[in-house]
């Protein structure tokens, strides 16, 4: 019971996602009491201009993606201009269904071009198209303009309240992601001392701990996200960003590294030592018992765990130095995962004595971003094109299939081409809002009609389905449509005083027709292919991973490396990336063609994993060796970086741009003239491992791309 209990906890790091929603509906509800109240108090009829208010104040939650607190206020202090300028012009042409068309397809345009200066030129279009949507879909009278103005204004204030004054996101949200990271690292914790306990590792509880390990990583990947400076040192006065983020990588490393050694140690009956059990229990237990970024200051479980580490350190010497020939495999996982294990507790006393002593540090880590220049047209100019086209397209297909109400096509082809920037991501979006109307108005029509005429109980749901559509909003876009969908059935049923299945069924016939235009565009209008897109984000994980491994291996000649986990954590936002760029392939027709992506994105993500296991390398900086090792150390950064440029340019040019170096020679001279492990703590053959499986991999690529191995060669090349 308390696993699922903390399992349901963890599920929402940080409750971002319940915050955003909770946040715009409540700032929907607000403005439409208000307005309500405000405007019976006066004798109005309070239905259409407490709509507004609610969409503005919903609005003003959901659209508004500045990068700072101070843009984002400015934002949304300027969308009562835009919202007021797209209900006074819907209005005012309603009449003339050419000039209104004219001006939807002039403001979806111009928000994807001006984009190009600043999320927020995007915020404000979009609230001007929906303004402008909604006063030509319902007709405003003109003598009732202030009545809606000021409903604009009440919907603005809303939001402003919710998103500056009663909820700052920033400090206590990272709070609460903490506490989320805490909790799912606590409960793999338990499961892992759980494992090592048991004789045998069932597939149930492995399949258990590795889902576990899994969401463990994407959650410390979230709330590194969320770590800045400001906010550090608002909650946790005298630490840094790279401190926090340090300590959420180490952590989830340690998790990751011991679920994936414990089948291997079990194998080769490494807990039938006794005290290696022990003391990996007892290290997990002081470690979940420690509450890192709490302000009362109490080391001793961290002291335990370091004491504890201590002792498995030199019960680990004592098996290395037992052994005459090269010791087994898996004292080698347990070398890591100690390894590992003293650098969360380092870190995390680091963390408890700067907090302690208060002391102010600044972070000085702020990464400039360089302004990167592009060829050909830019991104922005592209999808204002192809949103004029469609938007013209759709304005005749919605008059052909619905005269009464042609707009809701060209709605339909904005939000599908919103964040869509390649042909196999509109598909995918467009599917998936089909898909979702679909099931929306098949649920909605039923729940409408049996509400109808029960003006509160629709008004609650109303509010329900709002909170689900955006709190599933980043979970699964076709929920969210259905959620949507079956909002629109009880506005219709509102504000039409009763909903039809002919009128539903008008609405799913647009948002198909909609979704249809706005592929059939991308497809011949610029396209962006998929999987040009695809191999785009191989080549600049290829880049990013080649500066990352050449640092690493440059350690071996210094003091080690410096930040290498923070580049690890770039190296996860490029391979989500290819992920996400992925899926309409591997989800979509297109995955017959190109067969082998399934293959390639496996491929990466095996050299993903090696590349962040050579983190816990870097922590070691006792490195002895010969000229002879140094000079093959120096040959395998040369040869490993030729291979990765070799692959970029292959891809890039998709011709043979070389062959690869297979690394074997240098393999064998540095396993034989390295120092034993009884002789130096800086173990060579140990720490270059996954720089062997990393190049093993790089191969495999090689292979799929048709380039040959080349032997390595006695000359530095």
């Amino acid at each position: 019971m308390m696993y699922w209990w903390e399992r349901m906890m963890a599920t929402d790091p940080g409750r971002k996602r319940f915050r955003q929603a909770g946040k715009a509906s409540l700032s929907l509800m607000t403005s439409v009491f208000a307005t309500m109240l405000i405007l019976t108090f006066v004798g109005k009829e309070p239905l259409l201009p407490s709509i507004l208010a609610g969409m503005v104040g919903m609005m003003g939650i959901m659209v508004v993606m500045d990068d700072t607190e101070k843009e984002k206020k400015q934002t949304t202090l300027l969308l009562p201009l835009s919202a007021a300028s797209g209900i006074t012009f819907g209005s005012l042409l309603a009449e003339n269904v050419f000039l209104v068309s004219g001006l939807m397809i002039l403001v979806t345009a111009s928000a994807f071009y001006f984009s190009r200066y600043g999320t927020r030129y995007f915020s404000l279009g979009m609230i001007g198209f929906l303004t402008t949507y909604l006063a030509s879909f319902l007709g405003l009278p003109v003598q009732e303009f202030l009545w809606f103005y000021m409903a604009i204004f009440i919907g603005m204030i809303s939001a402003y309240s919710y998103n500056f004054l009663l909820f700052k996101d920033s400090a206590r949200m990272l709070n609460h992601s903490m506490r989320s990271f805490h909790r799912q690292a606590n409960l793999t914790f338990d499961l892992l001392e759980e494992v090592i306990r048991d004789e045998n590792l069932l597939e149930e509880k492995k399949a258990i701990l590795d889902q576990n390990s899994r969401k463990l990583r994407e959650y410390a990947s979230s709330v590194a996200t969320d770590v800045k400076a400001q906010e550090i040192q608002e909650l946790w006065p005298g630490l840094s960003t790279a401190q926090v983020r340090l300590y959420l990588f180490d952590a989830a490393m340690l998790v990751t590294t011991l679920s994936d050694s414990l089948q291997r140690l079990k194998e080769d009956r490494a807990f039938e030592n006794g005290r290696i059990r022990r003391l990996l229990i007892d290290v997990l237990d002081h470690l979940r018992k420690a509450e890192v970024l709490k302000h009362s200051y109490d080391a001793y479980d961290l002291e335990k765990a370091n004491d504890t580490l201590e002792e498995l350190r030199g019960v680990i010497d004592d098996l290395f130095h037992s052994q005459v020939d090269r010791p087994g495999g898996w004292l080698y996982l347990l070398r890591r995962i100690e390894a590992i294990a003293g650098h969360v507790t380092e870190g995390a006393m680091e963390i408890r004595q700067s907090m302690y002593r208060d002391r102010h540090i600044e972070d000085q880590e702020e990464e400039e971003e360089a302004e990167e220049v592009e060829e050909g047209m830019k991104p922005s100019t592209k999808k204002a094109i192809q949103a004029l086209i469609a938007g013209s397209i759709a304005i005749v297909v919605g008059h052909w299939i619905s005269p009464i109400q042609p707009y809701w096509v060209i709605l339909t082809t904005f939000i599908v081409q919103i964040g869509t920037d390649t042909v196999g991501r509109t598909y995918l979006k467009g599917l998936e809002r089909s898909i979702g109307t679909v099931i929306g108005a098949i649920f909605g029509f039923g729940l409408a009609t049996a509400v109808s005429g029960y003006a509160i109980l629709e008004l609650i749901l109303i509010f329900f389905v709002i909170f689900c559509a955006f709190y599933m909003l980043s979970v699964s876009y076709t929920i969210m449509s259905v959620f949507i969908t079956m909002l629109i059935a009880f506005m219709y049923d509102l504000i039409l005083g009763g909903i039809t299945y002919e009128l539903l069924a008008a609405r799913v016939i647009d948002t198909i027709a909609g979704a249809i235009i706005a592929l059939t565009v991308v497809s011949f209008i610029y396209p962006t292919k998929t999987m040009n897109k695809v191999t785009t984000t191989f080549e600049e994980y290829l880049e990013e991973l080649e500066s990352y491994v050449t640092d690493y291996l440059k350690g071996f000649r210094g003091k080690g490396v410096k930040d290498l986990a923070e580049n690890a954590f770039d190296l996860d936002e490029k391979l989500q990336l290819m992920e996400d760029e992925a899926k309409p392939v591997l989800q979509g027709p297109g995955i017959r063609k190109y067969s082998g992506l399934p293959r390639w994105m496996t491929i990466f993500t095996a050299i993903n994993y090696y590349a962040k296991q050579l983190v816990a390398s870097s922590y070691q900086k006792e490195f002895s060796y010969d000229d002879t090792v140094r000079v093959e150390l120096e040959r395998t950064e040369e040869k490993i970086a030729q291979n990765l440029r070799i692959l970029r340019e292959s891809m890039k040019e998709k011709k043979k741009a070389g062959a690869l170096h297979d690394l074997k020679r240098e393999r064998d001279i540095i396993e034989t003239h390295a120092p034993a492990s009884s002789e130096a703590r800086g173990d060579l053959i140990h720490h270059l491992h996954y720089v062997w499986k990393i190049n093993q991999s790089l191969l495999v690529l090689g292979a799929r791309l048709h380039l040959d191995e080349k032997e390595s060669r006695d000359d530095v090349l």
